[in-house]
């Protein structure tokens, strides 16, 4: 199905971060992750938005020399609307014990901050040792909770974004960019 196909008629999706810039700039992020924190490092990918942005951020922090070990957690606070529903629920729980570990995670977008900051309570609720995390796209936006991420690819305006496996209502997540779903007149 076309992208066309899915978008309504007053929409058009416009590319704000290409692959090549999305590649480059986890490069780097790797290398300041890989210098900051702990050997034994416990990456857990909050799904699902975030998987193609923690499979390439591993595969980075792989060539930076690291040796993370990875879970994921599925949180749920959008279902298949374009707006946070209020709250965040468990859809698929970790497997690993975070108790005394070095956790960074790492999730797609940090908007009301609701999703991580429930991940982030949970983890410490469990024991983790050390909590950080990482998002691919930090929204200039008010947030509902006090939370900041502790490592961003990229800031990006208050805009519903798509692409790089964020999705809306299922779709988009195979897009190799970042883009931006825009109404036109």
């Amino acid at each position: 199905m076309a992208i066309s196909e899915v978008l309504n008629q007053n929409e058009s999706l416009d590319v704000v971060y290409a692959a090549d810039v999305i590649s480059a700039r986890l490069e780097e992020l790797a290398r300041e992750i890989s210098s900051a924190e702990d050997d034994q490092l416990l990456v857990i990918a909050v799904l699902k938005g975030s998987f193609v942005f923690a499979a390439d951020l591993i595969r980075a922090l792989h060539r930076a020399g690291a040796s993370p070990e990875v879970d994921f957690i599925t949180l749920s606070s959008y279902r298949k609307s374009r707006v946070s529903i209020g709250s965040v629920q468990i859809l698929r729980d970790v497997e690993m014990d975070v108790r005394d570990r070095s956790v960074l995670l790492v999730d797609d977008v940090l908007d009301s901050g609701r999703t991580l900051a429930f991940a982030k309570d949970l983890m410490a609720a469990r024991g983790a040792r050390s909590i950080r995390t990482c998002v691919l796209l930090n929204k200039q936006t008010e947030r509902a909770v006090d939370i900041a991420a502790d490592y961003c690819a990229f800031m990006c305006e208050d805009a519903f974004m798509v692409g790089y496996g964020m999705d809306v209502a299922h779709r988009f997540r195979e897009l190799p960019y970042v883009g931006r779903i825009v109404k036109r007149p």
